[in-house]
């Protein structure tokens, strides 16, 4: 492996706008010569090439020029959330002695059916899975992306690197807000004299749903082109609820052991068959296992874990198992099934969690839930399910009524969890291991 710097092997016009930060622009040889000192200051306090650096990163200008001055010196980053406590950092770094050299950054898995791992990624699967997205998306240098996941977030990262690579400008300001990225969406917010509304953004479906409450229900300008969704299931009445105001989505399907997107739907696609995350990016194949497992080889997957006690990524014939259950429809779409995780099993029946979760999110006075199985001595498994309110704490009854009326009686939860706040991992993800833990805990 070879650390690579994509500023200077990128298609960046010198004099097009590269960086756009809350204060000032960078043109392409701004930022490359902006890289320069920062590389000279991380020489100077003994940083070299082949060294992995742990470095906590967030959506910010600053923090890209952070991560091009460690790429020019030939290190390697290993961007860390900042949401993630001292412990889990230290964590991280005592994991990070184990790394390979010559990576271009090392990621870690969300962790939501487990302990985190290192993913070590290499500089060809982050070209692959950039041209992969430019030529299904049709992506070029008249993009302005939006820098609106962290790059301690594979989906963070590959936006970065992806920009850069193909000559696009990238607007980083700092933590998503969803009133700001509306009005980033429609040129406000950017420094003076700088007309280039955002016409690109990746975003998790919780960030997509901020977004269409903040926009008070009015459609994006005509200079939007795509708001790429994935990270997580997108549920099907937000979907709905986008397309049905003029939001160009194009949902995708990813995973940090792939270096980002596996498929992905176009915003044309998505409209035609809303709910499927489209076709296998160039490079990537996609076959369904045992247990409609889907599994994933090509030009994107990751180098391999880091850690101790971390098994292979791949198994022989280079397949890797994701963990998440899909379909391949006739004309070779992929479907998001859900979670191997999240399915349950009670007195014989499979029920998957995902098919709970969206009926409860349905109702009116349900704003998120987690669904898992508990112990049962009876039934070897019974739902549960935690509930983040809309508003008030609902109704119990009723809506166990409403649950009634749309799913089968072994799939309805057994007890209810209502809590303002489900726990989340730092991607943002709900961590399914926690919600078991605490419902198991409480009965």
């Amino acid at each position: 492996m070879t650390v690579v710097d994509p500023l200077r092997e990128g298609r960046g016009d010198p004099q097009a706008v590269a960086l756009i930060g809350p204060e000032r622009v960078w043109t392409y040889g701004d930022l490359d010569r902006a890289v320069d000192p920062r590389a000279d200051a991380l020489r100077g306090s003994g940083r070299r090439a082949g060294q992995v650096v742990p470095l906590v990163v967030d959506a910010d200008a600053d923090c890209v020029i952070g991560l091009l001055a460690l790429w020019r010196i030939g290190a390697t980053p290993a961007p860390l959330n900042a949401k993630l406590t001292e412990p889990e950092r230290e964590a991280a770094r005592a994991t990070l002695e184990h790394a390979p050299v010559g990576a271009q950054a090392i990621l870690w898995t969300s962790g939501t059916a487990g302990r985190p791992r290192g993913v070590v990624i290499s500089s060809d699967a982050l070209r692959a899975s950039a041209h992969g997205a430019a030529e299904r998306l049709g992506l070029g240098t008249h993009d302005v992306w939006l820098a609106s996941l962290s790059p301690a977030h594979i989906g963070g990262l590959a936006l970065i690197t992806r920009a850069l690579l193909l000559g696009s400008s990238l607007v980083a300001v700092g933590p998503f807000d969803a009133a700001r990225t509306w009005g980033l969406v429609h040129g406000r917010g950017l420094p003076a004299g700088v007309a280039a509304p955002v016409t690109h953004v990746s975003l998790v479906p919780t960030q997509l749903l901020r977004l269409l409450d903040v926009s008070g229900g009015e459609s994006p300008p005509p200079s939007f082109r795509c708001a790429l969704v994935g990270g997580a299931g997108t549920p099907s009445d937000l979907l709905a609820r986008a397309l049905a105001t003029g939001w160009p989505v194009a949902l995708t399907y990813g995973l940090t052991e792939a270096t980002s997107q596996v498929a992905t739907a176009s915003p044309e696609q998505t409209r035609l068959k809303p709910g499927s995350v489209g076709r296998r990016l160039a490079g990537v194949s996609v076959r369904i296992g045992e247990d409609d497992e889907i599994l994933v080889r090509g030009a994107t997957l990751a180098s391999g874990y880091v850690g101790q006690g971390v098994g292979p990524m791949v198994d022989a014939e280079g397949w890797h198992p994701t963990g998440d259950m899909g379909r391949l429809d006739a004309e070779g779409d992929l479907w998001v099934i859900g979670r191997r995780a999240d399915r349950i099993v009670s007195g014989g029946v499979t029920i998957d969690a995902v098919e709970v979760e969206e009926a409860l999110r349905s109702h009116a006075a349900v704003a998120d839930a987690c669904v898992v199985g508990l112990a049962d001595p009876e039934w070897g498994e019974r739902v549960a399910a935690w509930i983040e309110p809309a508003g008030g704490a609902p109704d119990l009854k009723a809506l166990d009524a409403y649950l009634r009326a749309r799913l089968a009686a072994p799939k309805l939860p057994r007890r209810y969890h209502v809590q303002p706040h489900l726990p989340r991992n730092a991607n943002g993800k709900v961590d399914r291991a926690a919600v078991r833990e605490v419902l198991s805990r409480s009965g």
